[in-house]
Protein backbone atom coordinates (compact mmCIF):
# COMPACT_ATOMS: atom_id res chain seq x y z
CA UNK A 1 0.00 0.00 0.00
CA UNK A 2 1.47 3.55 -1.04
CA UNK A 3 1.74 5.85 2.28
CA UNK A 4 2.62 8.79 2.96
CA UNK A 5 4.07 8.41 6.78
CA UNK A 6 7.76 9.66 6.16
CA UNK A 7 9.15 12.51 7.03
CA UNK A 8 10.47 12.89 3.55
CA UNK A 9 7.55 11.48 1.41
CA UNK A 10 4.88 13.92 -0.05
CA UNK A 11 1.96 15.02 2.07
CA UNK A 12 -1.23 13.83 0.27
CA UNK A 13 -2.06 17.97 -0.18
CA UNK A 14 1.50 17.88 -2.18
CA UNK A 15 0.02 15.07 -4.04
CA UNK A 16 -3.35 16.63 -4.63
CA UNK A 17 -1.31 19.98 -5.88
CA UNK A 18 -3.07 22.30 -3.28
CA UNK A 19 -2.44 23.74 0.05
CA UNK A 20 -3.50 22.08 3.61
CA UNK A 21 -5.90 25.30 3.62
CA UNK A 22 -8.25 25.07 0.65
CA UNK A 23 -11.99 24.44 0.70
CA UNK A 24 -13.42 20.87 0.52
CA UNK A 25 -14.77 21.79 -3.11
CA UNK A 26 -11.60 23.25 -4.08
CA UNK A 27 -9.96 19.73 -2.78
CA UNK A 28 -12.40 18.11 -4.84
CA UNK A 29 -11.95 19.66 -8.22
CA UNK A 30 -8.02 19.25 -7.21
CA UNK A 31 -8.05 15.51 -6.97
CA UNK A 32 -10.41 15.33 -10.45
CA UNK A 33 -7.63 17.61 -12.20
CA UNK A 34 -5.09 15.07 -11.13
CA UNK A 35 -6.74 11.62 -11.87
CA UNK A 36 -7.02 12.96 -15.64
CA UNK A 37 -3.27 14.46 -15.39
CA UNK A 38 -1.82 10.98 -14.03
CA UNK A 39 -4.29 8.28 -15.86
CA UNK A 40 -2.17 5.98 -17.67
CA UNK A 41 -4.45 6.11 -20.49
CA UNK A 42 -3.99 9.21 -21.31
CA UNK A 43 -0.16 9.35 -21.04
CA UNK A 44 0.39 9.89 -17.37
CA UNK A 45 2.54 7.76 -14.80
CA UNK A 46 0.38 4.73 -13.42
CA UNK A 47 2.60 5.22 -9.98
CA UNK A 48 1.64 8.75 -9.58
CA UNK A 49 -2.13 7.96 -10.60
CA UNK A 50 -2.03 5.02 -7.68
CA UNK A 51 -0.66 7.99 -5.00
CA UNK A 52 -3.28 10.16 -6.09
CA UNK A 53 -6.08 7.40 -5.60
CA UNK A 54 -4.50 6.88 -1.97
CA UNK A 55 -4.32 10.49 -0.95
CA UNK A 56 -8.05 10.98 -1.88
CA UNK A 57 -8.52 8.65 0.68
CA UNK A 58 -6.47 9.91 3.59
CA UNK A 59 -8.12 13.55 2.74
CA UNK A 60 -11.45 12.89 0.67
CA UNK A 61 -13.97 13.23 3.44
CA UNK A 62 -14.30 15.82 6.29
CA UNK A 63 -13.55 12.85 8.76
CA UNK A 64 -10.70 11.68 7.03
CA UNK A 65 -9.64 14.61 6.56
CA UNK A 66 -9.69 16.90 9.69
CA UNK A 67 -8.17 12.97 11.23
CA UNK A 68 -5.21 13.39 8.71
CA UNK A 69 -4.96 17.18 9.83
CA UNK A 70 -4.38 16.16 13.42
CA UNK A 71 -1.71 14.01 12.90
CA UNK A 72 -4.11 10.36 12.95
CA UNK A 73 -3.60 10.13 9.09
CA UNK A 74 0.47 9.66 9.16
CA UNK A 75 2.54 7.24 11.24
CA UNK A 76 3.62 8.44 14.99
CA UNK A 77 7.37 10.12 14.73
CA UNK A 78 7.89 10.57 18.44
CA UNK A 79 10.22 8.63 19.78
CA UNK A 80 9.54 4.84 20.47
CA UNK A 81 10.18 3.96 23.99
CA UNK A 82 12.69 1.19 24.98
CA UNK A 83 11.45 -2.40 24.84
CA UNK A 84 14.75 -4.10 26.71
CA UNK A 85 13.86 -7.68 28.20
CA UNK A 86 11.02 -9.82 26.21
CA UNK A 87 7.93 -9.26 24.56
CA UNK A 88 5.67 -11.75 26.06
CA UNK A 89 7.02 -14.70 26.60
CA UNK A 90 9.95 -14.45 23.82
CA UNK A 91 13.16 -13.38 24.81
CA UNK A 92 14.61 -10.31 22.57
CA UNK A 93 17.64 -9.76 21.32
CA UNK A 94 20.43 -8.50 23.39
CA UNK A 95 21.35 -4.58 22.44
CA UNK A 96 23.70 -2.25 22.99
CA UNK A 97 23.85 1.28 22.22
CA UNK A 98 20.20 3.16 21.12
CA UNK A 99 19.08 3.20 17.65
CA UNK A 100 18.23 6.50 15.97
CA UNK A 101 18.92 8.76 19.38
CA UNK A 102 21.65 10.77 18.00
CA UNK A 103 20.08 11.71 14.73
CA UNK A 104 16.60 12.36 17.19
CA UNK A 105 18.78 14.85 19.30
CA UNK A 106 20.19 16.34 16.24
CA UNK A 107 16.37 16.84 14.26
CA UNK A 108 15.71 19.07 17.50
CA UNK A 109 18.13 20.95 17.71
CA UNK A 110 17.84 21.88 13.83
CA UNK A 111 14.19 22.63 14.63
CA UNK A 112 14.98 24.39 17.06
CA UNK A 113 17.41 26.78 15.31
CA UNK A 114 14.76 27.25 12.29
CA UNK A 115 12.19 27.93 15.07
CA UNK A 116 14.29 30.41 16.96
CA UNK A 117 13.13 28.69 20.60
CA UNK A 118 13.44 25.22 22.34
CA UNK A 119 10.81 22.82 21.29
CA UNK A 120 8.64 20.57 23.34
CA UNK A 121 8.21 16.90 22.20
CA UNK A 122 4.56 17.66 21.25
CA UNK A 123 5.53 20.56 19.12
CA UNK A 124 8.96 18.35 17.48
CA UNK A 125 6.71 15.90 16.31
CA UNK A 126 3.52 17.43 15.37
CA UNK A 127 3.03 16.33 11.69
CA UNK A 128 2.74 20.09 10.60
CA UNK A 129 5.63 21.43 12.34
CA UNK A 130 7.52 18.49 10.60
CA UNK A 131 6.61 19.00 7.23
CA UNK A 132 7.29 22.65 7.42
CA UNK A 133 10.68 21.57 8.88
CA UNK A 134 13.66 22.14 6.89
CA UNK A 135 14.97 19.37 4.44
CA UNK A 136 18.08 18.75 6.48
CA UNK A 137 15.80 18.63 9.65
CA UNK A 138 13.20 16.14 8.00
CA UNK A 139 16.14 14.29 6.49
CA UNK A 140 17.45 13.49 9.98
CA UNK A 141 13.99 12.42 11.49
CA UNK A 142 13.49 9.93 8.85
CA UNK A 143 16.60 8.29 9.35
CA UNK A 144 15.98 8.06 12.71
CA UNK A 145 12.64 6.11 12.28
CA UNK A 146 14.90 3.95 9.89
CA UNK A 147 17.05 3.17 12.40
CA UNK A 148 14.64 2.40 15.29
CA UNK A 149 12.81 -0.06 12.40
CA UNK A 150 15.73 -1.39 11.88
CA UNK A 151 16.23 -2.23 15.54
CA UNK A 152 13.02 -3.44 16.42
CA UNK A 153 13.29 -6.03 13.49
CA UNK A 154 16.47 -7.00 14.87
CA UNK A 155 15.27 -7.59 18.48
CA UNK A 156 12.70 -9.44 17.15
CA UNK A 157 14.89 -12.22 16.12
CA UNK A 158 15.70 -13.28 19.34
CA UNK A 159 18.32 -14.03 21.66
CA UNK A 160 20.72 -15.38 18.84
CA UNK A 161 21.36 -12.25 17.70
CA UNK A 162 23.31 -9.47 19.04
CA UNK A 163 22.86 -5.70 17.94
CA UNK A 164 24.82 -2.77 18.41
CA UNK A 165 24.00 0.65 17.60
CA UNK A 166 24.85 4.18 16.54
CA UNK A 167 28.65 2.78 16.35
CA UNK A 168 31.24 5.83 16.72
CA UNK A 169 33.61 5.75 13.83
CA UNK A 170 35.00 9.03 14.37
CA UNK A 171 34.87 11.94 17.02
CA UNK A 172 31.74 12.79 18.50
CA UNK A 173 30.53 14.44 15.09
CA UNK A 174 27.92 12.25 14.19
CA UNK A 175 30.37 9.80 11.94
CA UNK A 176 28.89 6.41 12.83
CA UNK A 177 28.17 3.13 11.80
CA UNK A 178 24.31 2.37 11.91
CA UNK A 179 24.13 -0.78 13.46
CA UNK A 180 26.61 -3.86 14.16
CA UNK A 181 24.84 -7.02 14.09
CA UNK A 182 26.59 -10.55 15.08
CA UNK A 183 24.18 -13.58 13.74
CA UNK A 184 24.21 -17.20 13.79
CA UNK A 185 24.67 -16.57 9.56
CA UNK A 186 27.71 -13.95 10.33
CA UNK A 187 28.70 -10.68 11.29
CA UNK A 188 27.37 -7.44 9.71
CA UNK A 189 27.35 -3.79 8.98
CA UNK A 190 24.35 -2.17 8.41
CA UNK A 191 23.40 1.23 7.45
CA UNK A 192 18.99 2.58 7.66
CA UNK A 193 18.38 4.91 5.22
CA UNK A 194 14.94 7.37 3.90
CA UNK A 195 15.35 9.02 1.01
CA UNK A 196 11.99 9.80 0.41
CA UNK A 197 11.84 8.12 -3.55
CA UNK A 198 13.07 5.13 -5.34
CA UNK A 199 16.40 4.61 -6.03
CA UNK A 200 18.67 3.02 -8.80
CA UNK A 201 21.86 1.29 -8.87
CA UNK A 202 25.00 1.76 -10.81
CA UNK A 203 28.87 0.54 -10.05
CA UNK A 204 27.83 -0.85 -6.62
CA UNK A 205 26.55 2.26 -5.57
CA UNK A 206 22.50 3.56 -4.60
CA UNK A 207 21.75 6.52 -7.24
CA UNK A 208 18.18 8.36 -7.84
CA UNK A 209 17.08 11.97 -7.78
CA UNK A 210 16.08 11.60 -4.14
CA UNK A 211 19.58 10.02 -2.97
CA UNK A 212 21.62 13.02 -4.38
CA UNK A 213 25.11 12.77 -4.02
CA UNK A 214 24.93 10.68 -1.35
CA UNK A 215 27.22 7.52 -0.98
CA UNK A 216 25.79 5.26 0.95
CA UNK A 217 27.42 2.19 0.21
CA UNK A 218 31.11 3.77 0.57
CA UNK A 219 29.81 5.35 3.67
CA UNK A 220 28.59 1.76 5.47
CA UNK A 221 31.50 -0.02 4.29
CA UNK A 222 34.14 3.05 5.63
CA UNK A 223 32.19 2.61 9.16
CA UNK A 224 32.64 -1.13 8.39
CA UNK A 225 36.53 -1.35 8.22
CA UNK A 226 36.84 1.18 11.39
CA UNK A 227 34.82 -1.17 13.07
CA UNK A 228 36.63 -4.28 11.87
CA UNK A 229 40.39 -2.82 12.60
CA UNK A 230 39.47 -1.62 16.13
CA UNK A 231 37.60 -4.36 17.55
CA UNK A 232 40.15 -7.00 14.81
CA UNK A 233 37.07 -8.99 13.68
CA UNK A 234 36.42 -9.41 10.15
CA UNK A 235 33.01 -8.45 8.78
CA UNK A 236 31.07 -11.08 6.70
CA UNK A 237 28.71 -8.70 4.55
CA UNK A 238 27.38 -5.67 4.32
CA UNK A 239 23.28 -4.49 4.31
CA UNK A 240 21.50 -1.18 2.98
CA UNK A 241 18.02 -0.95 4.44
CA UNK A 242 15.07 0.97 2.42
CA UNK A 243 11.41 1.38 3.11
CA UNK A 244 10.00 -0.58 1.00
CA UNK A 245 8.35 1.39 -1.42
CA UNK A 246 11.60 2.56 -3.07
CA UNK A 247 13.01 -0.88 -4.03
CA UNK A 248 11.43 -3.27 -6.91
CA UNK A 249 12.66 -5.85 -5.36
CA UNK A 250 13.14 -7.56 -1.77
CA UNK A 251 16.62 -8.24 -2.03
CA UNK A 252 19.03 -6.89 -4.56
CA UNK A 253 22.75 -7.97 -4.30
CA UNK A 254 25.14 -5.86 -5.93
CA UNK A 255 28.39 -8.36 -5.31
CA UNK A 256 31.35 -8.38 -3.48
CA UNK A 257 32.72 -4.38 -2.92
CA UNK A 258 36.51 -4.37 -1.37
CA UNK A 259 36.18 -8.24 -0.97
CA UNK A 260 32.70 -7.68 0.87
CA UNK A 261 29.21 -9.08 -0.24
CA UNK A 262 26.59 -6.17 -0.38
CA UNK A 263 22.85 -6.34 -0.58
CA UNK A 264 20.14 -3.87 -0.32
CA UNK A 265 17.08 -4.82 1.05
CA UNK A 266 13.20 -3.70 1.57
CA UNK A 267 12.72 -3.32 5.55
CA UNK A 268 10.33 -6.16 5.36
CA UNK A 269 12.81 -8.42 4.06
CA UNK A 270 15.72 -8.08 6.53
CA UNK A 271 14.24 -10.21 9.61
CA UNK A 272 14.37 -13.00 6.30
CA UNK A 273 18.17 -11.60 5.15
CA UNK A 274 19.62 -11.65 8.80
CA UNK A 275 18.47 -15.47 9.36
CA UNK A 276 19.76 -17.01 5.74
CA UNK A 277 22.43 -14.71 5.67
CA UNK A 278 23.91 -12.51 2.83
CA UNK A 279 25.08 -14.36 -0.39
CA UNK A 280 28.12 -14.86 -0.57
CA UNK A 281 28.97 -13.90 3.29
CA UNK A 282 31.76 -16.00 5.65
CA UNK A 283 29.66 -17.85 8.11
CA UNK A 284 31.25 -17.79 11.92
CA UNK A 285 31.90 -20.80 13.76
CA UNK A 286 30.38 -21.22 17.63
CA UNK A 287 33.79 -20.33 19.61
CA UNK A 288 34.46 -17.75 17.02
CA UNK A 289 31.35 -15.93 17.35
CA UNK A 290 31.81 -15.67 21.19
CA UNK A 291 35.37 -14.19 20.40
CA UNK A 292 33.83 -11.56 17.57
CA UNK A 293 31.07 -10.84 20.57
CA UNK A 294 33.92 -10.22 23.26
CA UNK A 295 36.09 -8.37 21.23
CA UNK A 296 33.15 -6.05 20.12
CA UNK A 297 31.73 -6.03 23.70
CA UNK A 298 35.23 -4.11 24.65
CA UNK A 299 35.81 -2.37 21.61
CA UNK A 300 32.84 -0.76 20.54
CA UNK A 301 31.95 2.75 21.42
CA UNK A 302 28.07 3.78 20.68
CA UNK A 303 26.89 7.81 20.71
CA UNK A 304 25.34 8.90 23.45
CA UNK A 305 21.15 9.84 22.80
Amino acid sequence: MVTFDGPLSASAYELLGVAATVSDDELRRAYRLRLRQTHPDTGGDAAVFVRVQRAWELVGTSAARAAYDRGRGAASWAARPATPGATGTRPRGRSHGQAGAWRRRRYRELLADQLGHEVTDAEAYDPLVVRAASWEARRMLADALAEEATASAIEELGIGFTAWHDVATGEDDGTKLDHVVLSPSGLYGLMSEDFGGPVRFRQGEVIGSAVGAATPIRDLLAGMRTVARAARVRFGGAILILPDDDLDDAVTPLGAIRGVPVVVVRRSALRTVLRGGVPGARVLGGNEAFDVRSRLTHSVRVLSP
